[in-house]
């Protein structure tokens, strides 16, 4: 099982860039970065709806649930 993030496919389709995203929502590029590759074992719960109110999505258009992981 693993949680899937979607976040840069959202960036493009807002063409947001991530040193405008990171500005936006008051993280750092490197933690942006991290989140955006799936590099992270948590995300605050502030910090996603700051990311969706910045993008104008919803938490379910960049994180994505795979129940079956292929190892």
């Amino acid at each position: 099982m693993e949680i899937i993030v979607n976040l840069d496919v959202m960036m493009a389709i807002r063409k947001v860039s991530s040193k405008e995203l990171a500005k936006g929502i008051g993280i750092t590029e490197a933690n942006l970065s991290l989140l955006k590759r799936g590099k992270v074992k948590g995300v605050r719960f502030e910090t996603l709806a700051s990311i969706c109110q910045y993008l104008d999505c919803q938490p379910g258009d960049i994180l994505a649930f795979n129940k079956t992981k292929d190892a």
